[in-house]
């Protein structure tokens, strides 16, 4: 995926988690934040950022907040990137799932008690319902999922998990929105039900797969497969 009219800038301060203030062009600017997640090893004063400059009237805020340079790594913390990132990929073929052929997809299906990211139509006239997670916490080359209490992720797991047992295909995609990562695992420093349900949803069927991507200021795409790791 790609953006457009995008500037280089400094992160100041973030007021609360839908605004930060940004320096670009010398100028203090107010930036919408695409991620209400605590972001706090990302978000630090005097960072590089860049934003995408929004001049159309109506806007609250001329800018918004994509990229962060991370000590040289670069962060993408768009929390609709990573749904944008595997529609583009399942229509161009570069999302596949093992032993699955994907003829067609849909997005936002209504499944349970909940409302999927994505059910897909395979070859063998099946399909597999699929929740996509976008990753933005790391530390040492090890990413983990989340990175603040996920409620609403947990209830997509769980059902996930009883639409595997009974007999539905099912997958979670982790969409890690950096490059150069070792490892991903559940956050249980942060929420242990999550990753107490990730092994349930593993045991009953449901496939897991983590990808990162390749990250510039103006684009990020789907790159290679990351090994997961379970209690």
């Amino acid at each position: 995926m790609h953006y457009y009219n995008v500037r280089q800038g400094i992160f100041l301060r973030r007021p609360n988690r839908f605004i930060a203030h940004c320096l670009v062009d010398q100028e203090e600017v107010i930036a919408h934040v695409p991620n209400t997640g605590r972001c706090g090893e990302l978000l630090l004063p005097g960072r590089r950022v860049w934003l995408t400059w929004h001049p159309e009237p109506g806007r609250k805020t001329r800018y918004t907040l994509v990229t962060v340079d991370k000590e040289g790594l670069l962060v993408n913390i768009d929390s609709q990137a990573p749904n944008r990132i595997v529609e583009e990929s399942l229509r161009n073929g570069k999302l596949t799932l093992p032993g699955r052929e994907i003829l067609s997809f849909r997005r936002e299906v209504a499944f349970g008690e909940s409302r999927l990211d994505f059910v897909t139509g395979d070859a063998d006239g099946g399909r597999t319902l699929m929740e996509v997670k976008g990753v933005t916490l790391e530390e040492g080359g090890l990413c983990r999922f989340p990175d603040a209490p996920t409620l609403r992720g947990l209830r997509h797991v769980r059902e996930l998990t009883r639409a595997a047992l009974s007999g539905e295909r099912c997958a979670v995609v982790f969409v890690i929105q950096m490059e150069g990562m070792k490892e991903f695992c559940p956050n249980d420093d942060t929420q242990p039900e999550f990753g107490s349900a990730l092994g349930e949803a593993r045991k009953a069927g449901v496939l897991l797969l983590a990808r990162q991507c390749q990250v510039t200021p103006e684009e990020v795409a789907l790159a290679g497969e990351v090994p997961i790791r379970l209690k």
